[in-house]
């Protein structure tokens, strides 16, 4: 699993995130619905604010992922099978 940098906390976690997963703290995070404010994004992100989306399918974890100020992508629970996705697949074919 890939892990991505949770703000200024200093500390990693996995790239996606299903909810209500206790064993990943995403405590202190801005959690969004999508990426679509990229002033908010960018606004927190240099504050050192961990930034958490929401995602409920391949195309929306991939949006998030894209951005580099998203620490995560926060996927249903009932969805584990985000947690396996291929993104550089998606990405680069």
């Amino acid at each position: 699993m890939r892990e991505r940098w949770f703000g200024a906390t200093g500390r990693k976690i996995p790239q996606i995130v299903l909810e209500g997963d206790e064993t990943v703290s995403l405590e202190g995070a801005l959690v969004l619905e999508d990426v679509e404010d990229d002033a908010k994004l960018r606004e927190e992100h240099e504050r050192g604010t961990p930034i958490v989306v929401r995602a409920a399918d391949p195309d929306a974890v991939k949006r998030a992922l894209e951005r580099a100020e998203v620490a995560c992508a926060l996927v249903p629970a009932d969805r584990a099978d985000l947690l396996e996705l291929d993104l550089r697949r998606m990405t680069y074919g």
